[in-house]
């Protein structure tokens, strides 16, 4: 991207809140905050300073299959801020001194979901959709991170950190061939180590009940579609796109401003490896929530009849936006060439996800509708009352 003053990178280590032990929930997200608090040389204000006085606006993650590093920066920058990462991953300090005030950071992002309902809800719908351990969330439990002991961050991190697996994306005014001889200055001799399996077994699904004394109902919905790999996953996503891109798609048109039942609703395409979902949300009141979930279940039914040409044609242009400002984005890149890498083995231009969009007709995606036609939909509701979901 040589028009950009920019450059950024995507590191990630799959290290995430599947790889936690049965009584450790949580682990990976506070090996996460540990890694970062001094690595090689540097101690942990030292680390800091470094990374400001290389300009770089940096953030860190723990998800469930992956922890991940994430940084822009001037693009001159660039190789200098990795090599500094590249001691978070071989080298971090784990200080014994510093690991009460890391366990209280994951604390209190575990105490911010009980201001978060929906966030609450939609946490719980992944648990309950995925298989075990794939819908866990990485945040954890109170009980089971004031059991983690530092030997279990530091069995966690030689364990799991390893260069099998682990993807860095870079994007912006970058110089390639200099920075792939850094990289492998940095990383070339990093060894592997065997990496013990995780066991997967079958989703629970169905409906759930959160009882919570309050005057609204948070709602969440999930039914399974193609992940991001499958060669259908555009028309999927024009699909879920008609759902929700925008104040003209069916959710927000059909729920929220004709019948004015909630204040919010959407739905996404969540992808994993290999399971991906629709996942819905919507907020109302008590009094409402039935005639929303409804209603919300009734829209996702009536995908099978098709969508029309002028709901594809303002996909379409919504889709196109956020492919330029992406465009202009070296975080975003990075963050999506990463991503690309993990799903599919290799990276897609924006021109060629374009060609993609461009592609979609209303017969392709109707074809796509008729042979998954949304159904076996979970449901996790948090509110005073259980709500009935009709078949």
């Amino acid at each position: 991207m040589p028009w950009l003053e920019s450059a950024a990178f995507s590191i990630s280590v799959p290290a995430g809140g599947r790889y936690d032990p049965p009584d450790r929930f949580g682990l990976a997200n506070l090996v996460c905050e540990m890694t970062e608090r001094g690595a090689g040389t540097r101690d942990s204000r030292r680390y800091i300073e470094d990374l400001e006085y290389l300009g770089v606006d940096s953030h860190s993650a723990a998800s469930n299959s992956h922890i991940a590093f994430a940084g822009a920066m001037p693009a001159e920058n660039l190789l200098p801020a990795i090599e500094i990462y590249s001691d978070v991953l071989r080298k971090p300090h784990l200080p014994e001194s510093q690991f009460e005030d890391a366990k209280k950071v994951c604390y209190q992002e575990v105490l911010s979901l009980e201001d978060d309902l929906a966030q609450q809800v939609m946490l719980e719908l992944k648990r309950l959709h995925y298989p075990e351990p794939l819908g866990r969330s990485p945040l954890g439990t109170l009980k089971d991170l004031s059991s983690a002991t530092l030997h279990d961050v530091q069995t966690h991190h030689e364990t799991r950190f390893r260069p099998e697996g682990t993807l860095i994306g870079v994007a912006g005014n970058i110089d390639w061939h200099r920075l792939v001889e850094g990289v492998e200055q940095l990383l070339g001799d990093w060894e592997n180590r065997p990496l013990p399996e995780i066991e997967i077994t079958p989703s629970t699904g169905g409906v759930q009940h959160l009882t919570q004394d309050c005057q609204q109902t948070h709602i969440g919905v999930a039914y399974p579609t193609v992940p991001y790999r499958h060669p259908d996953y555009y028309k999927a996503r024009g699909a879920v796109g008609v759902l929700s891109d925008g104040m003209s798609s069916r959710l927000f048109a059909e729920i929220r401003e004709k019948r004015g039942l909630c204040y919010t609703v959407y739905a996404s395409l969540h992808s994993l490896y290999d399971h991906a979902c629709v996942l819905a949300y919507a907020g109302t009141s008590a009094d409402r929530a039935q005639e929303t979930l409804s209603l919300l279940l009734n829209e996702f039914k009536r995908m099978k009849d098709g969508i029309s040409e002028a709901e594809l044609d303002r996909l379409k242009v919504q889709i196109r936006s956020n492919l330029v400002m992406q465009q202009e984005s070296s975080r975003s890149r990075a963050s999506a060439i990463a991503g690309d890498w993990y799903h599919l083995g290799t990276t897609r231009t924006l021109a060629e996800i374009q060609r993609q969009i461009d592609g979609l007709s209303v017969n392709s995606i109707n074809e796509y509708l008729e042979c998954h036609p949304p159904q076996t939909f979970d449901v996790v509701t948090l509110g005073p009352n259980a709500l009935e979901v009709s078949p």
